[in-house]
């Protein structure tokens, strides 16, 4: 026997395609609270033969009664939440720490890779490695995250370290010295200025 509510509230049956998950049709029970069958075949053979398929390729899925959603959504987004602030530590290599902390300070992976002694080829290694591990797309995401590890998995991160946009211009005309004339300079000049 029906409950008073479940007559007055009409189900729905969702017809779901079961290799992909789409839902193709849904069909609602009559005022008495039946399933229409005749209703439910006809939609279906249709569906089937404009997709060449068969009934079995179909689930048939009910809708939720909402008085057993009533605390759903409330209890899932508590148990989200303390998922959230439980983060898993996420395991990294000295080199990747080494990587990490050059990221974090915004250089770029040729600055990374001459402080390191690398090749630029394997601090993008490193990198995509990073980004794999933290689950990440970006450099930026990337820093993101690593902002929420303790200060201690990230060597030098304790000391404040300048930018890129922060760091001091330097003219590269200060650092070169021009010879007067180097047509003219002599052999023993040049080992000199070479010195």
């Amino acid at each position: 026997m029906r409950s008073p509510q479940l007559a007055t509230a009409r189900e729905k049956y969702f017809f779901y395609e079961r290799n992909t998950g789409v839902a193709h049709f849904h069909v609602e029970t009559d005022e008495q609270g039946r399933f229409p069958v005749e209703q439910a075949a006809g939609l279906l053979a249709m569906h089937c033969m404009v997709r060449n398929q068969t009934p079995s390729d179909y689930v048939v899925l009910v809708e939720a009664n909402t008085s057993h959603l009533e605390d759903l959504t409330e209890k899932a987004q508590k148990l989200l939440e303390a998922g959230r602030s439980v983060k898993s530590q996420v395991k990294l290599t000295r080199r990747e720490e080494e990587v990490l902390n050059g990221v974090v300070r915004s250089l770029a992976n040729k600055e990374i890779a001459a402080s390191l002694n690398l090749s630029e080829r394997t601090v993008k290694f490193h990198v995509s490695s990073l980004l794999a591990k933290f689950r990440v797309r970006g450099r930026m995401e990337l820093v993101r995250e690593a902002a929420q590890l303790p200060a201690s998995h990230i060597p030098g991160a304790q000391q404040p370290v300048a930018t890129r946009e922060a760091r001091p211009f330097v003219s590269r005309l200060m650092n070169y010295r021009r010879p007067a004339s180097p047509s003219l300079m002599s052999l023993s000049a040049r080992e000199a200025v070479a010195q």
